[in-house]
């Protein structure tokens, strides 16, 4: 079952780089001029070398784009998405073959955040800039409370399992919070932190989170990042360029960093999530409510 998620893995990873690359041969005339690619290669690498130590990357992306001026709200969910596929993809083939997981729990959760994905990409691509901003300024505020809650100590069962894999009602839970987790990536809030408050509540080793929220993501992340590049809801510099530079991010994160003292890093992301949230939620409740 590993051999055939690392062989689906593959040929995602092949077609989505088809889909991406030929958009952006196609499209280089109208490539962003207000996005610089040397400040977002920086954001790139920085945001996807943590997001391969467990910090995750959309939450900083989303401030750090936001904060330097480098893209417009409407197309934030979807080059999150476009932008991290590759990179999250590599993550994905690492943790695989390094952290032993269950084999069923696996495959469930990975299919499970795939669906949600698919279902959500189709519904934000739809929806105005406005009603974006509300929907990732709630969920960012709410994986920054997860993000507190492990830090804190308030969730007791948080960091203390043992197991490897879940079965009867735990893993139809699981399947089920997946399928969320999945189109709420797709709206551009990641899934790692809430991935991994659900792995430890479940009672699973805090090891396990890592190839099940990072298989989980690059699975799902294909089939919504390949709809906002059909949708051409993205913005094409800075997804190119966080991709190459998030490549590099993750190589030396993987295989030279290994592990790093996270503490102090989480608490500057929880107050960058909880900032970011309250400046989106301020935007989208400025103006009235439009779908387009």
């Amino acid at each position: 079952m590993i051999l055939t998620l690392i062989t689906s893995l593959s040929i995602l990873t092949l077609i989505f780089s088809a889909f991406f690359f030929k958009d952006l041969i196609n499209n280089k005339q109208h490539f962003e001029k207000q996005t610089s690619y040397l400040t977002t290669s920086v954001i790139g690498f920085i945001t996807n070398f943590f997001d391969t130590l467990g910090i995750g990357s959309f939450a900083p992306l989303t401030a750090l784009l936001r904060g330097l001026k480098q893209i417009q709200d409407k197309v934030l969910p979807g080059t999150l998405n476009v932008s991290v596929t590759i990179p999250v993809m590599i993550e994905a083939f690492v943790f695989i073959r390094i952290i032993e997981v269950e084999k069923v729990t696996l495959f469930s959760m990975v299919v499970a955040a795939t669906i949600g994905s698919a279902f959500g990409a189709t519904i934000v691509s739809k929806l105005s800039e406005k009603i974006i901003q509300r929907i990732m300024g709630i969920a960012l505020m709410i994986t920054a409370f997860l993000m507190l809650s492990g830090q804190m100590g308030w969730i007791k069962e948080l960091g203390v399992g043992t197991a490897i894999g879940l079965e009867g009602i735990k893993l139809m839970i699981a399947v089920l919070v997946n399928v969320a987790l999945g189109a709420f990536q797709a709206s551009g809030v990641g899934m790692y932190a809430p991935s991994m408050a659900l792995v430890y509540v479940l009672g699973m080793s805090p090891a396990v989170s890592f190839p099940i929220m990072m298989a989980s993501s690059a699975f799902a992340l294909p089939s919504a990042s390949i709809r906002y590049v059909k949708e051409k809801t993205y913005n094409r510099k800075a997804a190119l360029a966080i991709t190459i530079s998030g490549i590099f991010g993750v190589l030396i994160a993987a295989f030279i960093v290994k592990s790093l003292p996270l503490y102090i890093l989480t608490w500057l992301v929880i107050v960058v999530i909880i900032y970011t949230s309250i400046t989106l939620l301020k935007s989208g409740f400025l103006t009235k409510l439009t779908i387009d």
